[in-house]
């Protein structure tokens, strides 16, 4: 099976109301748990590709790691650019083949966000692919986005439909109050649902976006501070707001941070216990696991789409 977009899988999501995990990439192991988890549980799968993966792994391996999962799961797997940063990285990633691709302009007015959004979607439809455009901002840290708290902001809902109607994008990432990274909350968890239902009823049938969407499940936390780490007052996204979500609209949803968290704790906790081992398969391979077992969990439990193929 080749490479898809994901215009069929969201429409499929909208109508049962779950959501597509979208989760980043970065080398082997991640994508092998990935679609590992996502084939025993019958599900599409979002890969996607951030910058600094892209630094770090460089595009062409983690184009074939891709090529290679789908030989290996014949899942539909959707290769997507996560925060393109401006129109020529987007026209990079679909000229490599990706099938999907975010322009995050959303740092720009309003006016300009649309003008840049629409340049990349007129440039991806005539290739085939699909696009992710953002409106409103996320707090929080992730790679190359980096965005005060003072400097974040809620998506308008008016404005929603307008700059869909304008650009032409296939698919919005909306600011309704998650936001990257580990600490995503200082206080209780709160997302504004009555902003979301309203750009779902005016916007009604269109697929959205939730990024910043990591639970930061407190057992992979715990494991990494017991084992070493510093991460103190880590609080994510509750899972039960994540299901909610996917009720309003919400068809695909970012999931980074649980994936470093599960791996780092497994890899901590295997060399505490064994600090003789310097065999990288093996404590790889135990992060392989921990990623696999988080994304099953996520997949079935949370996101929806388990047996869905």
């Amino acid at each position: 099976m080749p490479l898809v977009t994901s215009t069929d899988l969201f429409k499929r999501a909208y109508d049962g109301k779950y959501a597509i995990g979208a989760f980043n990439v970065n080398n082997m192991e991640i994508i092998q748990g990935i679609v590992d988890a996502a084939k025993e549980a019958k599900s599409p799968v979002i890969l996607q590709v951030s910058a600094g993966a892209r630094k770090y792994a460089k595009p062409a391996y983690l184009k074939k790691l891709v090529e290679a999962a789908i030989i290996d799961t014949d899942l539909p797997i959707v290769l997507h650019l996560d925060h393109g940063e401006d129109f020529d990285i987007c026209k990079q990633c679909i000229d490599d083949g990706f099938t999907s691709v975010m322009i995050d302009a959303s740092h720009h007015s309003f006016e300009e966000n649309i003008e840049i959004t629409k340049r990349v979607v007129d440039y991806a439809h005539n290739k085939g692919v699909v696009v992710e455009a953002e409106l409103g901002r996320l707090a929080g840290i992730e790679d190359d986005v980096n965005v005060s708290e003072k400097d974040a902001s809620y998506t308008d809902p008016d404005q929603a439909v307008e700059f869909v109607e304008r650009t032409g994008v296939d698919s919005l990432a909306i600011a309704i109050g998650t936001s990257h990274g580990a600490y995503k909350f200082k206080g209780d968890p709160k997302l504004d649902f009555a902003r979301l239902e309203k750009i779902t009823s005016l916007l009604n049938g269109y697929p959205l976006v939730l990024h910043g969407a990591s639970t930061v499940l407190p057992e992979y936390v715990d494991l990494c501070n017991k084992y070493g780490g510093n991460i103190p007052g880590a609080q994510g996204v509750p899972e039960e707001m994540l299901k909610q979500a996917a009720q309003y609209g919400v068809c695909k949803i970012n999931i980074d941070t649980d994936l470093r968290l599960a791996m780092t704790a497994a890899i901590r906790k295997s060399l505490k216990e064994d600090p003789g081992n310097f065999d990288p398969r093996k404590y790889l391979g135990l992060g392989r696991t921990a990623i696999k077992d988080m994304v099953l969990h996520k997949i079935t439990n949370v996101l929806g789409s388990s047996c869905t193929l």
